[in-house]
């Protein structure tokens, strides 16, 4: 890709491949440590499962409110100021279990994590997507956003594969630290992106939006999003409300997955940590491979709403295989398929990011990624008793994986949906200024 350092993006690859690294690394230790300050000594603890199921839910409910907020203030105070705040919070919970992994700080950081994940979860993509938005054309967008979550992806292997390797206090003391070189790396080389519709008239000046910052601390609460904001999108654009239905459905199942899936193979074939990592570097390397090399072939080959409809059918396959695992081996052919089921959320950004002109970027982010938090409310709630249910010895009928079978079925619904969304993608006007719908 040219002209990256020009732009600023191969410095934004290198802050969301940073953060990400630090964040992703501590995954696979996660289960066993809330396992075993809860439920010292088990495979199966529902309260554990609760537990999870509450901080997404707490999480999204916050996330739904934070994360439009953010994404407008970026349009009006830059990306890479918003960026810093996510940025400098995720280390906090980080430091913690660095320290001790022992009940008591375990509930610590718990609490610390869900608090600052409202900010954090989530936000850095958001928040980058608008960033490349920003400086891409809308012909490169697609490819550059399946570039965007392959890094991601690629920092998933790279702190997973870290993690295979490193005790389980060795993991967070260096996940802290990869985190506080991620804020200072940012702070130091990440450029803000100059938009071009705010080049001046009078002559070729362009105006950063970080310089502009100040004329507008004043009007903090004037441009933060509304509803009417979200609804002006929805009603004016079927593309971004059929993409906002997929986005709700596909999250729905994937924050299901996400919150049941490693207590599913703890209790059924008894992973620990090296087993978990091993699962997901191979989804990592398969979401690598897929978004790095094999989306900017397939974007201008399928367009983006196939390529969307090719991805979800193999998310749902993907699930499924999962929840009628019979042996240990099923799990990794399943993480192997995810080198098509990953394009669902580079497609379904792009497709959104079409909507609105450059000087709203962050915001139409912010309101994707909002319904997406809007699901990681609804899913738990579903999922954490369902799961819990069927890992029992109360369980209604013997099916282990039913909870992800069901979020197959949220997926095929998305399937379903994502037929409807148009090629068409007029640019709306959803500013602020004209969001406030006139009475006739």
């Amino acid at each position: 890709m040219e002209n990256l350092s020009n732009n600023g993006l191969s410095h934004l690859f290198m802050t969301v491949f940073l953060h990400c690294f630090s964040i992703f690394m501590v995954i696979p230790s996660i289960t066993d440590i809330t396992m075993s300050a809860i439920c010292p000594g088990k495979d199966e603890c529902s309260i554990a499962i609760y537990l999870t199921g509450i901080q997404h839910t707490i999480i999204g409910l916050g996330s739904l409110i934070i994360m439009p907020v953010l994404g407008n203030l970026s349009d009006t105070h830059g990306r890479k100021v918003m960026l810093m705040l996510p940025l400098t919070l995720s280390i906090f919970p980080l430091v913690i279990l660095a320290y001790s992994r022992t009940k008591y700080f375990f509930y610590a950081y718990y609490v610390l994590k869900t608090l600052v994940a409202i900010v954090c979860e989530g936000n850095v993509h958001c928040l980058a997507l608008a960033y490349v938005a920003d400086v891409v054309p809308e012909s490169r967008r697609a490819s550059v956003f399946g570039v965007l979550s392959g890094i991601a992806s690629s920092a998933f292997v790279c702190g997973n594969l870290s993690t295979r390797f490193l005790s389980t206090a060795s993991t967070f003391q260096v996940a802290a630290i990869v985190a506080i070189i991620a804020l200072v790396y940012t702070r130091m080389f990440l450029p803000e992106p100059l938009i071009k519709d705010q080049i001046s008239t009078k002559g070729i000046e362009t105006i950063c939006l970080l310089e502009k910052a100040p004329k507008n601390k004043f009007q903090l609460f004037k441009t933060l999003p509304s509803f009417n904001d979200v609804l002006c999108l929805l009603r004016n654009s079927s593309t971004f409300l059929h993409a906002a239905i997929v986005s709700f459905f596909a999250n729905v199942a994937h924050v299901g997955l996400d919150s049941s899936l490693l207590y599913f193979l703890k209790a059924q074939f008894h992973f620990n940590k090296n087993q978990f990592a091993d699962l997901l570097i191979i989804s990592g390397i398969a979401g690598s491979i897929s978004q790095l090399l094999l989306m900017p072939i397939l974007v201008p080959a399928l367009g983006e709403e196939k390529l969307l409809s090719v991805g979800l059918f193999f998310s749902c396959v993907h699930i499924l295989l999962y929840s009628i695992a019979w042996s240990s081996w099923v799990p990794y052919a399943s993480a192997l398929i995810s080198v098509m089921s990953i394009f669902v959320m580079p497609c379904l950004k792009s497709i959104a990011s079409k909507q609105v002109g450059p000087n709203e970027q962050g915001k139409v982010q912010g309101c994707i990624t909002g319904i997406c938090s809007f699901a990681s409310v609804v899913s738990p709630l579903i999922f954490s008793p369902l799961t819990a249910l069927f890992l029992s010895d109360h369980a209604p009928f013997h099916f282990p994986g039913f909870g992800l079978a069901c979020a197959a079925f949220a997926l095929m619904i998305a399937f379903i949906e994502s037929f409807m969304i148009s090629s068409a993608c007029p640019v709306i006007d959803c500013s602020l200024s004209n969001s406030d719908f006139e009475e006739p």
